[in-house]
């Protein structure tokens, strides 16, 4: 975790978040979803219709201590968002963020974190096949009753 400590000071623990690390992490996780937003809009416009999806994560509704990099960026791409669906949808372009609340069953989790993996055999870690689903559903969704926001979370994650 970073700390973003006395911005006004020199005396900080040694795992600041700098300016740059802030920066950068924003940079990925925001300024790149307006960037790709963009060039999608640019296709999707002349035809009418089409879907993007963005991703965000627990940080995307609220901060935590150590997270205000990861944080800041995911409440970014979630105002993107919400500011997209209501440019473009009456274009015909829907536009959605989704919120992933909790452990995805990947290599990575299995590895780093196999206590929370152990939790797959409960259904207690979110299946990839899974989330994909639903982004295919959202993708289907009739101009009538389009999702703007919604949240993912296997069942025992606590909320």
């Amino acid at each position: 975790t970073r700390s973003l400590c006395d911005w006004s000071s020199d005396v900080c623990s040694s795992d600041l978040t700098t300016s740059r690390v802030y920066y950068k992490v924003w940079e990925m996780g925001c300024f790149a979803g307006f960037l790709t937003g963009r060039e999608a809009v640019r296709f999707m416009k002349p035809r009418g219709r089409g879907t993007i999806l963005f991703t965000g994560a627990t940080a995307s509704m609220r901060g935590a201590s150590g997270f205000a990099a990861f944080s800041g960026a995911k409440f970014g791409l979630r105002s993107l968002a919400q500011s997209m669906a209501r440019e473009f949808g009456p274009l015909g372009i829907h536009v959605a963020h989704v919120i992933i609340d909790g452990a995805i069953d990947t290599e990575w989790i299995e590895e780093l974190f196999p206590e929370t993996y152990a939790k797959k055999k409960d259904d207690g870690i979110l299946n990839p096949e899974e989330i994909a689903e639903v982004y295919w559903q959202l993708h289907l969704q009739k101009r009538s009753a389009w999702t703007q926001e919604m949240d993912l979370r296997p069942w025992m994650e606590t909320f």
